[in-house]
């Protein structure tokens, strides 16, 4: 398979393909750019169960890679947990998967995990969906 982060035309349809599944209600995500080279991906997935998917991208085509993402996961207006990029590398327990890792209870903002699975170097959008999913 090409790799989709290689253009806005290709990502957009990956994202279209991949709101396309039974578990969706429907989604807000848009891909849009300003350059031939870079672009953001953006919006909202709302499952049937009740859960919520927010996210944001920072996509560069011309590398095709993801260069900054933040994945969160609500169920009605709770936050559920969240994926960042953000580095902590004073932390060893995160240092399998440095700098991807969860946000999870309790005390969601301080308890991060490591995120096997989210990468810059291909879509993350099908583990999401496949991870919330699972919790339906």
């Amino acid at each position: 398979m090409l790799n989709p982060l290689k253009s806005l035309a290709a990502y957009s349809r990956f994202i279209a393909e991949q709101v396309e599944r039974s578990s969706i209600e429907r989604s807000t995500l848009k891909v849009w750019s300003d350059s031939p080279y870079t672009g953001v991906a953006e919006g909202e997935v709302f499952f049937k169960e009740g859960y919520r998917l927010r996210m944001r991208e920072e996509l560069d085509f011309d590398a095709g890679l993801i260069t900054a993402y933040g994945y969160e996961v609500y169920q009605g207006q709770e936050k559920l947990y969240w994926y960042d990029d953000f580095p902590h590398p004073n932390d060893p327990t995160l240092a399998s998967t440095h700098p991807h890792h969860k946000h999870i209870p309790p005390n969601i903002k301080r308890h991060r995990i490591p995120a096997p699975g989210i990468s810059f170097n291909k879509p993350n959008l099908t583990l999401l969906i496949e991870e919330i999913e699972k919790q339906g």
